[in-house]
């Protein structure tokens, strides 16, 4: 396998960062993950861009659109035997101090791919105990600080579970460890709005833009998930996933019309282009 690295493929076992870098240190850094199938990386300009104003909204030198884009397109050429995975972009401060401070030094780049099996048709869910911070600094930024997610999902493997859900400090619904999640109310679909603490997915973005259904952005408390009559998980590598449990408790219709709905149109919009533009909705 073969990694990008400051600027030059290399192979994976050549490949290194300086031992204190701050993504390493202290999780000061950014990063994407982009589906790869069948030799074709999937919404990569979204993926990038969002990871671009993720590093400005983190005070990171900006890092340069063009030069992602090459390095992804290098990588997937590098490592053609991979069908199914996905690519990781990381992004960081670059080499710091041992505590917290930047040195402003040159920013770290690595690009890398890694096969990876599809998930699940299905998904069980928990919800867990610890709160989304809306109102926090890093809030919307797909950060490398992930341990807060890594525990929550480590959580839900214990419990059987695929995925942790995640209400924010007025215990309203805001997201998943690395899932956004939408629930069909007397059939009307709503999911979290950003001004929940939930970050803005480019399978969220996909679906509220590009599937054809109206979605209802607004509040709702985390207990929706026990009354809603459909209920789904959306992300690069899970692209539509239905709920089909939450801390046991099934979901009525699972999956229901209005998911299978926004599945179809989901994988048709991607198949018709695998990268699709950002657009001015999707930036909000």
């Amino acid at each position: 396998m073969f990694a990008y690295v400051n600027g030059s493929v290399v192979d994976e076992a050549d490949a290194a960062i300086d031992i204190f870098d701050h993504g390493f240190t202290v999780g000061d850094g950014v990063f994407e993950t982009i589906a790869l199938r069948q030799g074709t990386a999937f919404a990569v300009t979204r993926h990038l861009t969002r990871m671009v104003r993720s590093a400005i909204r983190l005070g990171l030198p900006r890092p340069e659109l063009q030069e992602l884009l090459q390095a992804v397109d290098l990588i997937v050429s590098a490592n053609p035997e991979l069908a199914w995975g996905a690519i990781r972009v990381t992004y960081t401060s670059g080499p710091g101090t041992v505590g917290s401070g930047r040195t402003g030094l040159a920013a770290t780049t690595v690009v890398a791919a890694r096969e990876m099996a599809p998930h699940d048709s299905l998904a069980e869910v928990i919800t867990v105990p610890w709160p989304r911070n809306e109102r926090g600094a890093l809030v919307g930024v797909k950060t490398t600080s992930y341990a807060e997610n890594a525990l929550a999902l480590a959580d839900a493997h214990r419990q059987g579970a695929t995925e942790a859900i995640f209400a924010n400090t007025k215990g309203n619904l805001c997201e998943g460890s690395g899932t956004n999640v939408f629930v069909v109310i007397n059939g009307q679909l709503v999911t979290p709005p950003l001004s929940a603490g939930c970050l803005a997915g480019v399978s969220r973005g996909l679906v509220i833009e590009g599937c054809g259904v109206d979605v209802d952005q607004r509040d709702v408390p985390l207990e929706v998930l026990y009354m809603a009559d459909e209920a789904f998980l959306t992300s690069a590598t899970r692209d539509v996933q239905p709920i089909r449990s939450v801390d046991g408790r099934g979901v009525p219709s699972c999956p229901g019309p209005v998911t299978e709905r926004v599945a179809a149109a989901y994988a048709a919009l991607l198949a018709a282009d695998p990268d699709p533009a950002p657009t001015d909705a999707y930036s909000r």
